[in-house]
């Protein structure tokens, strides 16, 4: 089970390979928000409380689509007796 401040590795899409941390998770919808992840450009309209234009920012992924990744996994264990 993937949750809040666990390295996970993406399986598919864009950003396939690559790492993060996540960083939010929506369990209804079977989707988390990883960082560095699925980044998606939004337009900010202008209010008077703050200044508009483009923004960059991490979107939901599939829950699916991610595995768990830890570094300790690649090297060798040492047996107990």
């Amino acid at each position: 089970m993937i949750k809040k401040g666990d390295k996970v590795k993406i399986l598919t899409g864009k950003d396939k390979k690559k790492e993060g941390e996540v960083i939010e998770i929506d369990r209804q919808n079977n989707r988390a928000k990883v960082k560095g992840i699925n980044i998606v450009k939004k337009h900010i309209k202008t209010t008077k409380e703050k200044k508009g234009g483009i923004i960059s920012k991490e979107n939901f992924i599939n829950i699916s689509n991610l595995s768990f990744f830890e570094k300790s996994k690649s090297k060798t264990k040492v047996a107990k007796k």
